[in-house]
């Protein structure tokens, strides 16, 4: 006598359908995914709500230290990278599927709902969409954050080194002394006149420093710029 084979999908139809009726479960199945959405919306409430909140009451023995920072290393690494660490509200990006499960995930962990939230992004995700890598963060008191979920992807390798000019006035002028000189460099020998000379090589450095300086000043200013350690946390679009 050879037996029929076990059809798995059958056992669980049969399982199912004697613990439940079909009605049953798909009720079952739109509160829960009401339930979902209507959490989804009030997080992306909150994530947009101008709404000032105190610290958030954390259970520490169920956080993970590494993602801890204080106000000062945060500041410090807006300053390097220019970037900034501003109120949630302000950030014109999407916030992606995987920042509101961590965000309901540790809600349910430490019994809270999480207030105050905070990101950390290039200047320009704050006005449109952009593919760098933000970061979320909430308050946990005395200028301590807790990094709640980073997406996107990681900043140039080179960035650092490429706004390291807007850092300050001695970095800006140091620049535009070495790119003048640079410049300078790759002059060719003769094009102005027949002998060189080092008093030559100091006039053209002198003529690509102020054109570049001009340049730099009027992008500047006409564009309102200012330098990385006053924009780092400035809710303004022309800091």
């Amino acid at each position: 006598m050879i037996l029929p084979s076990t059809n798995i999908q059958k056992k669980l139809n049969k399982l199912r359908n004697k613990e439940s009726s079909g009605d049953a479960l798909l009720h079952e199945i739109r509160n829960y995914l009401a339930e979902v959405q209507k959490e989804d919306k009030r997080i992306k409430n909150q994530l947009k709500s101008k709404m000032e909140t105190g610290p958030n009451l954390f259970h520490f023995d169920l956080l993970d230290t590494d993602r801890i920072y204080h106000l000062e290393h945060i500041k410090k690494i807006c300053i390097d990278y220019r970037l900034r660490f501003l109120d949630s509200q302000y950030f014109k990006g999407e916030i992606p599927m995987d920042a509101l499960n961590e965000i309901k995930k540790l809600e349910a962990q430490h019994q809270i709902q999480l207030g105050g939230y905070k990101i950390m992004a290039p200047s320009k995700l704050f006005k449109l969409k952009d593919k760098d890598d933000p970061l979320l963060f909430v308050p946990m008191g005395n200028n301590y954050f807790y990094l709640v979920h980073q997406w996107g992807n990681d900043l140039h390798p080179l960035r650092k080194w490429l706004v390291w000019p807007f850092k300050g006035m001695v970095n800006l002028v140091l620049f535009t002394l070495l790119l003048s000189y640079v410049i300078t460099l790759l002059v060719p020998d003769g094009l102005f006149s027949k002998n060189n000379s080092t008093a030559e090589f100091w006039i053209i450095f002198f003529f690509m420093f102020k054109w570049i300086a001009a340049v730099v000043i009027f992008y500047g200013f006409a564009l309102g710029k200012n330098f990385n350690p006053a924009i780092w946390n400035s809710k303004y679009f022309n800091a």
